[in-house]
């Protein structure tokens, strides 16, 4: 779905646990979620700790999404 919706001109980030699945489906651009029954969270963390991972997770998908790829990238979480 993902390739389709680039198809359409649409850029797309594909946030996920399992990245080698992201780039076996050929999405262009990829960005590491945390554990597969939470991926934009972590119930060990504290709410605030939690928080500051969820907006580093987003802020790097936002990155991604206005960069222009011309390959399958994974961005790193900073």
């Amino acid at each position: 779905m993902v390739k389709e919706i680039e198809r359409a001109g649409i850029p797309v980030v594909h946030i996920c646990t399992i990245t080698p699945i992201s780039l076996t489906v050929g999405a262009n651009r990829i960005v590491p979620a945390v554990a597969i029954p939470y991926p934009l969270g972590d119930p060990a963390l504290s709410k605030d700790e939690e928080k500051q991972q969820r907006r580093k997770i987003v802020k790097t998908a936002l990155k991604a999404l206005s960069t222009e790829v011309s390959d399958q990238t994974v961005f790193d979480v900073e």
